[in-house]
């Protein structure tokens, strides 16, 4: 099983990869919307990358929690120790 650690940069990775940006750039606190300027559209694009690279199924219900990368990260970690 992942590490917290790992996961979290996973988590990163993944945004850096969908904004092509540099990982190091995108931190815990950044805000999807405010700081990472993703809208509507592109937040649940980037949902469903995470549910494929997660092997997890994020409900519309969940959504609104999901608001910085840490919250994200968080998320998976207790979806990932659950299965």
């Amino acid at each position: 099983m992942a590490t917290d650690i790992d996961l979290a940069l996973r988590v990163r990775s993944a945004l850096a990869e969908y904004l092509k940006r540099d990982v190091t750039t995108i931190k815990p606190a950044d805000a999807l919307r405010n700081d990472l300027g993703l809208d509507s559209l592109t937040t649940i694009e980037l949902l469903y990358r995470i549910e494929a690279e997660f092997n997890v199924e994020v409900p519309d219900a969940d959504l609104p929690g999901l608001v910085t990368v840490a919250d994200v990260t968080a998320y998976l970690q207790r979806r990932v120790t659950q299965a």
